[in-house]
């Protein structure tokens, strides 16, 4: 089994944050003074940063929460709550429990006062927050200060380039989901000034370039940490959807970050189904992820959410049955998927396109209730099973790695803007890149398509096809002017045949807790 990364090295510092403002100073067990003077601290430190993309607290699953704006800490992990507004706003899951707001994510009828909104908003904060001191902390006057010599310099400096890419790319949630945010870079008293789009987009931008050559290079560095490659990536998602969130064409930068992902080294992984299995660290497709360890880092998110929540009782009927099939003691019967999704498959049984991973038996394909499971089909696409069909090493918490960035979706991203006109697209290069995407689908070459067949329209339900359930689905519905008043999906707007719903909700409310706490933000158009 593998190790996490470092994220049990956290005891160094305890953070409990009640109200998560972007420039608050995160509260430590140690003075800054005494601790910084250890070049280990420093590691330890980034480690919370990583930990606050996947980690809900200080005590394993439970207890002394980071953040606690809610009774249930699980529901605070950062990808439950980002992966449930970019998917189950979609034609790409549902839910059915009945969690006070919840529901109004499938209805596009969310408020300021939402929860999981709330949570997704000072979660992102909460990850500035810590970054902005750690970028502080690890600066050149307080590593002299600190008496940081030498090799261990360089080491920090490593770690500070790091700290601002995962902050960039909280950054860019923060531009994608919410629009009109903060920008804050310091740890400061004074309220924030909200920052346009554009202003936004720019600072992720000069970040990305600025440390494009200080991280390490692609596939140098340890296992879940950034590198050059996916800083590239990061790149291509910020310039793939610059036309979306500040109407800008950046679809010939995006090309470049692609190119550069490509011919980066890595490879598709020959079967699509172990790129989400307990052994993905292994994948050579997979650029950058989230670590989960069923024994180092426990928690009710990320991919324990994913591979619980898509378990129904019809699963589990036999003993042992969803510990065999899925590595797990059980479901929790809550995620299925539209029949919009299935249709974008040749067949549900995966037989033709091993990419359709349902579970169909005893389910209906159209939504009746959403509360009740057997309506919709399962997508048990997240397993905490090795490819030899060995459980993980908690039959609770999954060991099965977070796929935040993976090739597939660089091919996808290069096909897409070269037909959009991208200076220096190849559409050679992009049919042939979508074919081996689909080669690896059917076994063959069977799934192949010629140059009449490559279009956007393809391309989006290709989308679906090779990334579903993967956290893309929303701003790639936004991106192609399908989420809101055009696309229509089962029980969107609240409505078993789906309708149209209103514009400003491609983006979602700023909290207004943080309006109450900074007179200087204004609410989003339309909330």
């Amino acid at each position: 089994m593998k190790k996490i990364l470092f994220l049990s090295t956290l005891t160094c510092f305890l953070f409990c944050c009640a109200c998560t403002d972007l420039d608050l100073a995160p509260e430590d067990a140690f003075t800054e003074f005494e601790i910084f003077k250890d070049p280990e601290a420093y590691r330890s430190y980034l480690a919370k940063i990583y930990g606050a993309y996947s980690l809900t607290g200080q005590d394993g699953p439970n207890g002394e929460p980071d953040i606690s704006i809610v009774n249930d800490e699980g529901f605070t992990s950062y990808i439950r709550v980002y992966w449930k507004a970019q998917e189950l706003t979609t034609d790409e899951a549902v839910i059915a429990w009945t969690d006070a707001g919840i529901r109004d994510l499938h209805a596009h009828n969310w408020t300021s006062e939402n929860q999981f909104v709330r949570v997704l908003y000072y979660r992102i904060a909460l990850i500035v927050s810590i970054a902005n001191d750690f970028i502080r902390q690890s600066s050149p006057e307080k590593l002299a200060e600190n008496g940081i010599t030498g090799a261990d310099v360089d080491l920090i400096n490593a770690y500070r380039a790091e700290a601002r890419f995962l902050r960039a790319m909280a950054y860019w949630h923060a531009l994608d989901l919410f629009k009109n945010i903060a920008v804050v870079t310091e740890i400061t008293s004074e309220f924030p000034t909200q920052s346009t789009p554009q202003e936004t987009f720019d600072f992720i931008e000069t970040e990305l370039k600025e440390i494009e050559s200080e991280i390490a290079a692609p596939m140098a560095n340890e296992y879940g940490r950034a590198d050059q490659a996916a800083v590239w990536m990061l790149q291509a998602k910020l310039y793939i959807n610059a036309e979306a969130t500040i109407g800008v064409d950046k679809y010939s930068e995006c090309l470049t970050a692609c190119e550069k992902i490509i011919n980066a080294g890595y490879m598709l992984d020959d079967n699509y189904k172990e790129l989400f299995m307990t052994e993905n660290n292994l994948s050579p497709e997979i650029i950058f992820a989230l670590n989960s360890d069923g024994q180092n880092s426990q928690n009710w998110g990320s991919t324990t959410f994913l591979v619980h929540g898509a378990i129904g009782a019809l699963m589990e009927d036999e003993e042992d049955e969803a510990l065999t099939n899925y590595g797990v003691v059980g479901g929790w019967a809550g995620l299925r998927t539209t029949s919009a999704m299935v249709e974008k498959f040749p067949d549900v049984t995966g037989d033709i396109d091993s990419r359709a991973i349902f579970f169909t038996e005893g389910q209906e394909l159209e939504i009746d209730d959403i509360g009740d499971f057997t309506n919709g089909y399962a997508v048990p696409k997240y397993s905490n099973l090795s490819p030899a069909g060995v459980a993980g090493s908690d039959a609770t918490h999954v060991d099965t790695d977070y796929p935040m960035f993976r090739l597939a979706d660089a091919y996808l991203m290069y096909a897409e803007v070269t037909l959009r006109g991208a200076a220096g697209g190849d559409m050679g290069q992009a049919l042939d890149l979508i074919n081996m995407l689909r080669t690896r689908a059917y076994g063959n070459a069977d799934g192949n398509i010629d140059m009449s067949e490559l279009n956007l329209d393809f391309i989006l339900d290709e989308r679906v096809r090779e990334l579903y359930w993967e956290g893309t689905r929303r701003i790639d519905l936004i991106r192609f002017g399908q989420y809101t008043d055009e696309g229509i999906w089962p029980w969107k707007g609240d409505v078993p045949e789906g309708k149209t719903t209103e514009s400003f909700r491609n983006i979602f409310p700023i909290p207004a807790s943080d309006l109450l706490a900074n007179p200087k933000m204004e609410q989003n158009t339309g909330y």
